[in-house]
């Protein structure tokens, strides 16, 4: 007999659908096989009270922390993990405490209905936490709602070619399977998750307030800083705001998780690729490149900044190179002379240029046979056993989709057509767009469905447009929302969908849950971001914000500079034969070749004997610098400390305990940060009540923005 979930096998629950294990239907994946149930019971309530409720307030509590702390130096994000942990105990506890009068609606006939239809169920579980998502989808920053619609097109036209078929397994699904099985044992110990994770989270919540408001400098404290006041070559070494980080520790979780998530609930295999990656780039490259080589006169500008430059060394006047349509001004742009970047910055670009190209490289080479395999047997007709069981619930209709795809596209059309000043991309630029995407959504399914790795096409969207229409930063960011957003929120949604495949939730269900969650966690996000923009002094501006202050917004900070390089000044005149960066350009073909010298390396006898080099995947270590800037060396040195500390030591050494405790530790860490940030804002920082004295002047690394060359003067900065 199949393993089954505990919800679904509890009598009195209706008919329990089974599968038997020797079915030769059963899902060819053994990973799939071992973690997803073969069963089903399909009159377990969804569509309840309980899953309203604590779904849209899920959504909504989200989107408003992920957009809150989106704008702040260390922007934590609430993944949908610590809905799936926080919820679990509210839905027992609603299941425990609303009445179960049956009651009936006008208008559904002899229908009856119930606040409580019975005990808290996975299903349910399952529907609230997608619900979530959208809100965690929304808060990275970006509003890309355009692209979210646009998104759920290209989803409903591929699903029956990556969600039905059980070759696309998606193995990030069943980290979610895992979890919510888990979660859903009876456990009513005093050692239960549930206890484990009210306590970590007051323990989360209370010493927040330290680093959060009475102690800053706890969240950045550079011992080389404090040891060398005087000294910019020591505070580029140590500081881990705007250097290398070295000796810099923090004692901030918001510092831990901000833009590489939570290192507890990434594999230790990801984060040792990252960390080769990152001590190759930060220790090996960058202080070759700055002090070694000197390469694009790289100590004339700080040795790490997302700023753009001119060639004094001076924060370059983009305000002066726009005309009033918010186009390039070219007079200007000649006068002020080329836009320079840190040799972080430029470095950087170059490593996701080779970054793209190695993951089709490296994914063609080591999983091609793999991919075409599974994609050729998922046309033979036969079904899994899952795919049959979802057959018992009504599909979506196509229609739906289709109707959102054109509803979308028509709007955005008249935008290019009627409001062309405004939105600046012409319409044959949206239906090339929208060309791309639909090319591209599929094979990038596949390659995520099967090999969990997802190209990031970004760059390559923003490079295309900035060649064939530069000059027009506002059209570049279009493009990239049309093509690339929209594919990359399909993909979401298709893992969404076999999320709710896997765990047998009714199709409907999970389409209007992912449709009123995108409209509710769109309106929040718009709302508190303009509320922030709008209330908070200099919000963004971090040269005229106090030392101390968490609005530096750096992923908006990026965003600009990237709509500048790539749309307002263009790759032509930046990475161009019109620009100075222009080798970087090799890097594409570096990357390339990588994956396929990779497997010859490591046939050497000499290479071999080194067992861990296996483990090196060359797309994630030519991207483990990806998020730098705006994530800075503090960021990476705490995830990888704490990542190897649970995901190395302790699942080894203690499997039992990471078994049982480590997501939930993850999720309290994040809701007691979040919650304490929200208090200190409303309580203290509305009113701008703070307090100043050594623990609240930031890192104390003044100089570590300075440039080293002779000659160049900057303000604050000592001349040599």
């Amino acid at each position: 007999m199949a393993s089954f979930d505990i919800e679904t096998s509890q009598k009195g629950k209706g008919e329990l659908i089974d599968e038997d294990e020797g079915d030769e239907e059963v899902s060819p994946i053994e990973e799939v096989r071992l973690t997803v149930p073969n069963t089903d019971d399909p009159t377990l309530p969804v569509w309840t009270f309980r899953m309203w409720f604590l779904g849209v307030f899920s959504c909504m509590l989200l989107s408003f922390l992920n957009t809150f702390f989106s704008y702040r130096t260390e922007p934590l994000v609430i993944t949908m993990i610590s809905v799936q942990v926080a919820t679990l105990p509210l839905g027992r506890f609603m299941a425990n405490v609303l009445p179960t009068t049956k009651f009936r609606l006008p208008g559904f006939g002899s229908r009856e209905f119930s606040l409580n239809p019975g005990p808290f169920n996975m299903k349910e579980h399952v529907l609230i936490s997608i619900f979530a998502n959208a809100g965690s989808a929304f808060g990275s920053g970006s509003a890309y709602a355009v692209g979210i619609v646009l998104g759920y097109g290209w989803a409903g036209i591929l699903r029956k070619y990556v969600v039905e078929p059980a070759e696309m397994w998606w193995p990030s699904s069943l980290v979610q399977v895992s979890l919510f099985r888990a979660l859903h044992e009876k456990d009513s110990s005093k050692n239960s998750r549930a206890r484990f994770f009210l306590i970590a989270l007051a323990c989360s919540f209370s010493w927040y307030i330290f680093p959060g408001y009475l102690f800053p400098t706890l969240s950045n404290l550079s011992l080389l800083c404090l040891a060398f006041p005087k000294s910019i070559t020591a505070q580029q070494i140590g500081s881990g705001m705007k250097g290398l980080g070295i000796a810099s520790f923090t004692f901030d979780w918001s510092v831990v998780a901000s833009f590489l998530g939570s290192p507890l609930v990434s594999p230790f295999f990801a984060i040792f690729n990252v960390f080769v990656g990152y001590f190759g780039v930060v220790y090996v490259l960058i202080p070759v490149a700055y002090w070694g080589l000197n390469v694009y006169h790289a100590k004339t500008f700080p040795i790490f900044s997302s700023h753009l430059f001119n060639s004094q060394g001076q924060i370059y006047n983009v305000s002066a190179i726009v005309n009033d349509k918010f186009e390039i001004d070219l007079p200007a742009y000649e006068k002020l002379g080329r836009i320079n970047l840190s040799i972080f910055f430029a470095i950087s670009y170059g490593l996701n240029f080779a970054a793209v190209v190695a993951t089709l490289t490296h994914v063609a080479v080591f999983n091609g046979k793999e991919i075409y395999k599974r994609y050729r047997a998922s046309h033979k007709g036969k079904q899994d056993v899952h795919t049959r069981l979802m057959k018992k619930y009504e599909d979506i209709p196509n229609w739906w989709f289709h109707a959102m795809l054109v509803l979308s596209l028509v709007v955005s059309l008249a935008l290019c057509i009627f409001m062309k000043d405004e939105v600046q991309l012409p319409w044959w630029g949206l239906l090339f767009a929208a060309g791309l995407a639909l090319i591209f959504t599929l094979p990038i399914s596949i390659i995520t469905a099967t090999t969990n790795q997802t190209p990031g096409l970004n760059v390559i969207t923003e490079y295309i447009i900035g060649i064939i229409y530069p000059g027009r930063p506002i059209a570049n960011v279009c493009f990239k929302t049309y093509g690339y957003i929209s594919m990359s929120q399909a993909v979401s949604f298709l893992n969404d969908f076999k999320l709710g495949h896997y765990m047998k939730v009714p199709p409907r269900s999970m389409f209007i849950v992912q449709l009123v969650g995108t409209i509710i966690a769109g309106t929040i996000n718009i709302g508190v971001a303009w509320y922030l923009l709008t209330s908070i002094e200099n919000i963004c501006q971090d040269q005229l914000l106090p030392p101390n202050s968490p609005w530096t917004c750096p992923n908006d900070r990026v965003f600009f500079d990237a709509s500048v390089i790539w749309g307002l000044v263009g790759p032509r005149r930046i990475f161009g034969a019109l620009g100075k960066y222009s080798a970087l350009n090799w890097c594409f073909l570096g990357g390339a070749v990588g994956p396929v010298m990779a497997p010859a390396c490591w046939a050497c006898p000499q290479v071999r004997a080194w067992k861990w080099i296996k483990l090196i995947n060359i797309p994630v270590l030519l991207g483990a610098t990806a998020a730098m800037p705006p994530a800075s060396t503090i960021n990476f040195n705490s995830w990888i400390l704490v990542g190897t500390i649970f995901n190395w030591f302790v699942f080894r050494y203690r499997k039992r305990w990471w078994q049982r405790y480590n997501y939930v530790l993850s999720a309290a860490l994040d809701a007691g940060l979040a919650f304490m940030g929200v208090v200190l804002y409303i309580c203290l920082g509305i009113e701008n009540v703070g307090i100043s004295w050594w623990g609240s002047n930031g890192e104390h690394c003044d100089f570590a923005t300075c440039p080293t060359a002779k000659g160049v003067i900057v303000d604050g900065c000592p001349v040599r």
